[in-house]
């Protein structure tokens, strides 16, 4: 079995109605067995970087897994390697948690040769086997429609890893969700990051964060303002300049950092 791949991003731009998004992007490279948090304010195309990734808007540019040119695969193709977590899920399904992910493997099966198929387990040996592992599996035979907030984010999570992609992208994960729901989701994100796999997630909440993410990538009106661990991203400095706020960021017992907003910056908004 090869080693997991980095993902190389370069040269990446998005455009929506002849406005220019993200222009000539080069990102870090980003690693199997890490989570990266994409942060920064409202408008700084960290949802449209992260639709571009899989291959879900018009993009341009080079996206490079090992020796796999994903940038010059049709999305079907592209989307047995990457799994994409959109931040609201799809509302009126009419199909239970298990009837949902089995169809995501049919929808798989359905475009790979039949000598890549894995023999070793049945889809619904597969899905009972991901489902245990996320701790959801009381939820099998219940409606989508039924499920709270916190239930469709797990869920959600459950689709988006149940064809095993090497790059998993979550958008907004924990949105809207409250802070024991917060820690299942990103524990889950973080557990399928050490199994080998490179996941990138949107994040507003900066202390989820530097709590969760192994390295940050900040974005700032289309390009990268800067990027590195949390303790090199998470600075005043950055928070002034990038967000438009005056903070202090400490070290928690735990060891992990916390930002305090005390204020905004004199100005306009960045």
């Amino acid at each position: 079995m090869n080693p997991p791949s980095p993902l190389l991003v370069t040269g990446l731009s998005v455009g929506y109605r002849q406005r220019q998004v993200i222009d000539q992007l080069q990102l870090p490279l980003l690693q199997p067995g890490q989570v990266t948090a994409l942060v920064g304010p409202n408008g700084a195309g960290k949802t449209s970087l992260l639709k571009a990734l899989a291959g879900l808007v018009p993009a341009r540019g080079c996206l490079q897994l090992g020796s796999t040119a994903l940038h010059a695969l049709r999305p079907a193709q592209r989307a047995q390697y990457v799994g994409y977590m959109p931040q609201f899920a799809a509302e009126g399904v009419a199909l239970t948690v298990l009837e949902s992910l089995l169809a995501a493997l049919r929808s798989q099966s359905s475009q790979r040769n039949p000598s890549d198929a894995p023999a070793s387990a049945t889809p619904i040996e597969r899905v009972h086997a991901l489902l245990q592992q996320l701790g959801i599996a009381h939820l099998a035979l219940l409606p989508l429609d039924s499920l709270s907030g916190g239930q469709r984010q797990l869920v959600s999570l459950a689709q988006s890893v149940i064809r095993e992609p090497a790059i998993l992208l979550l958008d907004e994960p924990t949105s809207a969700l409250d802070l024991r729901h917060q820690a299942l989701v990103m524990g889950t994100a973080r557990m399928l990051a050490q199994q080998g796999r490179i996941v990138i997630a949107v994040l507003h909440d900066l202390n989820l964060a530097a709590r969760w993410a192994d390295a940050l990538i900040v974005l700032r009106r289309g390009s990268l303002y800067t990027s590195g661990s949390p303790v090199q991203t998470l600075t005043p400095a950055m928070l002034a300049e990038v967000y438009g706020v005056q903070a202090r960021v400490q070290s928690c017992t735990q060891g992990w950092l916390q930002i305090v907003v005390d204020g905004t910056t004199a100005g306009d908004p960045p």
